[in-house]
């Protein structure tokens, strides 16, 4: 076999490799579906608790919304970080990707793209709903969802790292927690303030842009981390 036909016979078995191991992930989590609804239903109850404990002033529940949303979804996507790997550590899986022809680095990527897809993009695009509740107006809705959809392939990204880390470990929740919050505060402080500077009247193409900086650096780097953590944690 020619070099050429090798090269794109190698292409189309990686391809056809990420694209089984993605679909796997999004057929356990369809199986699942009580994992996805309870972050769902966690980040409505988050969501909903402030305007009943702040009260009805508009003003007031205009200025906290963006960083209530925020936070709310950062901490539901969380919530199924520590099934990333560890399912794939107990049932054997883990060790059978390590040991894969396909990069670790592209596997690593496909099963985050199917966490986020099963999380943070259903998160997002129920932000705007929920935004109501605070009187945000229909253009401010509209930022919360970019800032959301920008931020949470990033908290998925970010989180991976730590997955891998204490995948194995006992108490890895805890762990994960301490691990990915102090990184999730960059993402958080953008994606909630593009929302502000739009309500004060101000640009948020500096706020999208370093939260695209950010995705692009991340998605690039972050797969590459969590193939070497999980190597060093499976040995």
């Amino acid at each position: 076999m020619s070099a050429p036909a090798e090269s794109a016979a190698n292409t189309a078995g990686t391809l056809e490799g990420l694209r089984c191991l993605f679909r796997r992930d999004l057929t356990l989590a369809l199986r699942r579906r009580s994992d996805t609804v309870a972050a769902l239903v966690f980040f409505v109850i988050v969501v909903s608790l402030f305007p009943l404990g702040v009260g009805p002033e508009p003003a007031l529940l205009r200025s906290m919304a963006p960083g209530v949303v925020w936070v709310a979804a950062l901490l539901a996507s969380m919530l199924s970080l520590g099934r990333l790997f560890a399912d794939d550590f107990a049932d054997g899986t883990l060790e059978q990707l390590l040991l894969s022809a396909t990069p670790l680095p592209l596997l690593v990527a496909a099963k985050i793209a199917a966490h986020w897809l099963c999380s943070g993009l259903l998160l997002a695009l129920l932000s705007p709903l929920l935004a109501l509740q605070f009187d945000l107006s229909a253009s401010a809705a509209g930022v919360l969802l970019v800032s959301l959809l920008l931020g949470t392939p990033l908290l998925s990204l970010i989180g991976a790292i730590g997955a891998a880390l204490t995948v194995g470990v006992r108490g890895a929740g805890v762990l994960l927690s301490l691990l990915v919050l102090p990184l999730y505060v960059p993402v958080l402080i953008f994606g909630a303030g593009a929302v502000d500077a739009h309500n004060a009247g101000l640009g948020v193409t500096a706020h999208f842009s370093l939260l695209g900086a950010m995705l692009v650096l991340a998605t690039f780097l972050a797969p590459l981390a969590a193939a070497v953590a999980l190597r060093i944690s499976v040995e």
